[in-house]
């Protein structure tokens, strides 16, 4: 979060794109705990990725890690990897 090229992100962007993310990719093999990768968009409409994993049975949310996808790399909804 703090070394992103697209300018840092910030905890509160963080929440507001999980309060409306979607899910677009799972990991069910992950360890320790099965993770996902959740697509949101900020107040201010900036994407967001967040690979995190939902412990249910602790009734808590491990956030992994943070991006600003790039645009290089994804498709312009940000939901699907271009092909390289």
């Amino acid at each position: 979060m703090e070394s992103e090229p697209f300018g840092l992100i910030r905890i509160e962007e963080v929440l507001e794109a999980l309060s409306a993310g979607e899910i677009i990719e799972e990991y069910p093999d992950d360890q320790p705990y099965p993770s996902c990768l959740v697509l949101g968009r900020t107040l201010t409409d900036r994407p967001i990725h967040i690979v995190c994993a939902p412990v249910s049975t602790e009734r808590r949310l491990i956030v992994i890690t943070t991006y600003h996808p790039d645009p290089i790399r994804w498709e312009p909804d940000f939901k699907r990897r271009k092909a390289l």
